[in-house]
């Protein structure tokens, strides 16, 4: 049997209002842009536009859930560090 590979996403995006969302996905631009397009989740509805500020990528849906609630967990000035360090990494293009 042939596995297809499907890439996993763990993300945060800044709202317009400056809070942060954390989600998961396994369609990184499209899911942002459903946020934008008020389809994504109720709480960036009317916080929008959203831009994506961090992401990992993972193989299985089950890790990037557990790293999405393990984020969830951090205060905000430990989400804001997760940001600037992942800004400062040259990631690859997605």
């Amino acid at each position: 049997m042939c596995r297809i590979s499907m890439e996993n996403y763990t993300y945060i995006v800044r709202c317009a209002d400056g809070s942060l969302y954390t989600g998961w996905t396994n369609h990184l631009m499209e899911r942002v842009f459903a946020h934008n397009e008020g389809k994504g989740a109720k709480y960036t509805k009317s916080r929008r536009p959203v831009e994506l500020v961090y992401w990992e990528k993972f193989q299985t849906k089950e890790e990037a859930m557990s790293r999405e609630w393990h984020i969830k967990q951090l205060s905000r000035v430990q989400k804001e560090a997760l940001i600037a360090q992942h800004n400062q990494k040259e990631d690859e293009p997605l």
